[in-house]
């Protein structure tokens, strides 16, 4: 088997359950054995202890055991957290007894899919590290290795240091008492946020739906992008009155929020945010994005005396830049990706949504959230469309359709450049002196090219799609939904 077609970004990731099953347990044993001899040509020194654990997918205990039986057949020794969460399984990296782990997930993927992310005291693997281990996976793990395996219950470790962070940021032990705090948990790892750390800070938890870890997701999938989740987080705040809602994913290195009124804060609005509770603090320096930001949030970072750089897609990509920029000694303190994936420096640039989410509590002390957004101007319109790329070269033929949009960006007076790292950004002076923008990108792991646009004005994504379909006209693309938009321009 070609095991780098499980590669996903920093992980391993395949379908686990049903048909066509590509991530089995053999495959979790060699991914087992091979992170191990990646990490002593790294310079780690055997014996060596791996903490692993999952999110509660129905395939994640079997692929654990596998997982682990790998690790052990080359002489690793490991230590079982069961239930878990990704950025737990770093900081369990800490310990002076650990010396790597690896977390049995898919994040916000269907039941069907699971996954594998290999974590050190540095973080995740960077992606050539990955494409080394997938190669190394043909290699054959030797039978009936003895297992060195004792369990760990660290989760509430890691719990108690999220309490302690709020309690020193508050100066009390039950900052929390008085607010009705809503965590939708859709069923993953996260509800222990709830019971471990809210509670014990005096936060009133009884409306939080979907805590119960459920592998089959039968309520909405974890994803605090998906509109199905924020907006059942939403219906639970209203029905409680609760002050405020938190979303995890599924391996809670992601979250969003949601106000008293049920209006989602993620995205850009989550960011915007971020950005405010640290300007309340001391300087906001440089906030490192990717690159589907709206055009508000730059103008809103500036008035809090900081500066946005938007980078690229892919949370790796903007935690390594902000990490990069500190490096250089320019002053970032965290990154974030429209996703949700939140890393701060003072957190080990680790995306950790229950850590955003204290971060946040401690800021608000129980003001509401939409009182800090105050002069962010968000846009009346968005859209993203993604088109499949059918060459046998997909990415030669989205780098010719990036240039023909990056052409139209000079024969036409209403469009004008933006600097860019990924695609190509077009500005739009839309009639009646709104603005808008049309982001052409290629996707970081699929034959995709997926096109963002965004205007301030309403019928202004109609506008910026039937200009668009007039620059792909004849690029071998679909344009049928494209079309369909662009149909609603008045």
């Amino acid at each position: 088997m070609d095991y780098r077609k499980l590669i996903s970004g920093s992980d391993l990731r395949g379908v686990s359950l049903g048909q066509n099953v590509t991530l089995d347990e053999d495959a979790a044993r060699r991914a087992g054995a091979a992170f191990i001899r990646l990490l002593v040509r790294q310079g780690k020194q055997l014996p060596l202890t791996v903490a692993v654990g999952r999110d509660p997918r129905l395939s994640g205990e079997r692929l654990q055991a596998a997982l682990m039986e790998g690790l052990c057949a080359v002489g690793a020794s490991c230590l079982d957290v069961g239930l878990s969460t990704t950025p737990a399984m770093f900081m369990a990296t800490l310990r002076p007894d650990v010396d790597a782990a690896v977390m049995v997930t898919a994040s916000h993927l269907p039941m069907e899919r699971n996954g594998l992310k290999f974590v050190t005291e540095q973080g995740g693997l960077e992606p050539q590290q990955v494409a080394a281990l997938a190669d190394d996976m043909q290699t054959a793990v030797p039978e009936h290795a003895e297992l060195h395996v004792r369990t760990l219950d660290f989760l509430p470790e890691y719990a108690r240091g999220l309490v302690e962070y709020i309690r020193d940021a508050a100066g009390s032990q039950r900052p929390l008492e008085g607010q009705k705090i809503v965590v939708d948990a859709g069923n993953g790892s996260g509800g222990f946020f709830a019971e471990q750390v809210l509670l014990p800070l005096g936060a009133d938890v009884s409306g939080s739906v979907n805590l119960e870890p459920d592998g089959r997701f039968p309520n909405h999938i974890p994803n605090p992008e998906e509109p199905a989740a924020m907006r059942a987080a939403g219906e639970a705040v209203l029905r409680q009155g609760a002050d405020l809602g938190i979303v995890f994913d599924a391996d809670c290195d992601r979250a969003a929020l949601v106000d008293a009124h049920g209006q989602p804060i993620n995205r850009s609005r989550l960011i915007a945010l971020l950005a405010a509770s640290q300007a309340a603090t001391g300087p906001l320096g440089m906030v490192v994005t990717d690159s589907v930001t709206s055009l508000g949030l730059e103008r809103f970072i500036r008035s809090l005396g900081g500066e946005q750089l938007r980078f690229k897609r892919g949370y790796k990509n903007v935690i390594d830049k902000a990490k990069e920029l500190n490096a250089q000694g320019i002053d970032c303190p965290f990154a974030v990706e429209t996703s949700g994936h939140c890393a701060f420096r003072d957190n080990h640039f680790l995306d950790d949504g229950a850590y955003m989410a204290c971060r946040v509590l401690a800021s608000l002390r129980g003001r509401d959230p939409m009182g800090l957004l105050t002069g962010l101007e968000e846009p009346a319109e968005e859209a993203e469309l993604r088109f499949s790329l059918t060459d046998p070269d997909f990415r030669a033929q989205g780098q010719r359709i990036i240039e023909r949009v990056r052409s139209a960006i000079s024969d036409r007076d209403d469009w004008s450049p933006s600097e860019d790292y990924e695609g190509v950004r077009a500005l739009v002076r839309l009639p009646g002196g709104g603005e808008g923008f049309i982001l052409a990108r290629l996707s970081v792991h699929d034959p995709v090219l997926p096109v963002n646009m965004e205007a301030s004005l309403p019928g202004g994504v109609a506008l910026l799609a039937a200009q668009l379909s007039e620059v792909l006209d004849g690029a071998g693309l679909d344009l049928t939904a494209l079309n369909r938009l662009a149909g609603q321009a008045k």
